[in-house]
């Protein structure tokens, strides 16, 4: 952020038009990533600052662009369509987790729970109190950010390509059924007087909320 960098003037430091979370501009594009890092190494050469220097390039942030990922087709039309997909896309989320040897899954509780809690928000959505919705863990938040975590393991596996940045959260809030009830929980919960605002204002990434600020 060129604002903060020039209020807070640190000795050195270098401007560049990237994509947020994507310090060096690429993936998998070694030859680039060391461009940006011997621009900003080169900033050691100067005796005295404050520098700010500007890197050349622009990447665009594709975040607007919803990532184009295929899910797999509904299996039991019995479940409400969010909880269908979400245990549609499991072994896509497994197979990524065996990849990696990691998962973010885990806040609230274990992928195991990820239907459960996708249940508890469709409650919420639905006017029960988020204290009476059937939460696993009884954290809202938490629940959340494991069910985030979860659609963006599941995604790795699922798309043929390295997605842009942001992509894949608007892949899950604007193109999923979780990502409707996602968006359901939110409204119904910010009309409720005595809910703490963070409660409700962090369901979900900022710049894909339509709740109002």
């Amino acid at each position: 952020m060129r604002g903060q960098i020039e209020r807070s003037a640190p000795p050195r430091a270098l401007y560049a038009e990237l994509p947020l979370g994507r310090p060096l501009g690429k993936p998998n594009d070694a030859a680039y990533q060391k461009k940006v890092m011997m621009a900003a190494f080169d900033l050691l050469k100067e005796e005295s600052g404050p520098v700010l220097v500007e890197f050349p390039d622009v990447v665009e942030d594709e975040s607007a662009e919803a990532l184009v990922c295929a899910v797999p087709p509904r299996f039991n039309p019995d479940l409400h369509p969010a909880i269908d997909e979400a245990q549609g896309i499991r072994a896509a989320y497994n197979r990524t987790v065996e990849d990696k040897g990691v998962t973010s899954v885990g806040r609230a509780e274990s992928a195991d729970d990820i239907p459960a809690i996708i249940e508890a928000f469709i409650n919420i959505g639905n006017g029960v109190s988020f204290k009476e919705a059937g939460m696993p863990g009884g954290d809202v938040l938490a629940g959340a950010l494991d069910i985030r975590s979860y659609y963006e393991e599941a995604a790795q596996s699922l798309a043929d390509h390295v997605p842009g940045a942001r992509q894949v959260d608007t892949w899950i809030y604007q193109e999923t059924a979780v990502g409707k009830v996602m968006h359901a929980a939110q409204k119904a919960m910010s009309e409720v007087a005595d809910i703490p605002r963070p409660l409700w204002f962090f369901l979900m990434p900022l710049d894909q909320s339509h709740v109002e600020d």
